[in-house]
């Protein structure tokens, strides 16, 4: 395990959490969007000379960290596609769970437009209000796509998603 890459996902994912929780806490995204050009950069580095950052090269935290900055990188579309073909490689043999390909999957699709897969990706007014999930393809087999990569129903992830960024939890 390469313990100073993983050592620096750590710190980048922490930097990441941070700005987001400051976003969630006073409204302003100062510094946000630096910080994921910043860590796009550095990560499209790392897969570069090292391939996609899975768990046998930065352990299992190390490797959700980069999946994290990769969720993020949301201003270089053809990267996030590019990481999607590497991130299906590596759950194809093992290196990363189904359920990071999942998110990074409806987050492409939900920023080109389309309907997502799983159901993973939620939007809001812009007064914080009437969250709800971005349209998905066919709605009635979403619980079975779901399920097949290791996440729970869409009712309860609809329940969670509410109570951490709905106004009053409802």
């Amino acid at each position: 395990m390469d313990q100073a890459l993983a050592a620096e996902l750590h710190r980048r994912a922490e930097q990441d959490q941070a700005a987001r929780r400051r976003v969630c806490e006073t409204g302003g995204a100062e510094g946000l969007a630096r910080i994921d050009a910043d860590n796009s950069r550095w990560l499209k580095e790392v897969v570069d000379q090292c391939g996609w950052p899975g768990i046998a090269l930065v352990g299992e935290q190390g490797a959700e960290e980069a999946w994290l900055l990769a969720q993020h990188a949301d201003r270089d579309p053809d990267f996030r596609r590019e990481i999607l073909g590497l991130l299906q490689e590596a759950v194809d043999i093992g290196d990363a769970p189904p359920r990071f390909l999942a998110y990074l999957t409806d987050r492409v699709l939900v920023a080109a437009g389309k309907p997502q897969v799983y159901g993973t990706q939620y939007t809001q007014d812009a007064n914080g209000g009437n969250l709800r999930p971005y349209a998905v393809e066919d709605p009635a087999g979403l619980d079975a796509r779901r399920a097949a990569v290791g996440l729970d129903t869409a009712a309860e992830y609809d329940r969670r998603m509410r109570a951490s960024y709905a106004p009053g939890g409802k």
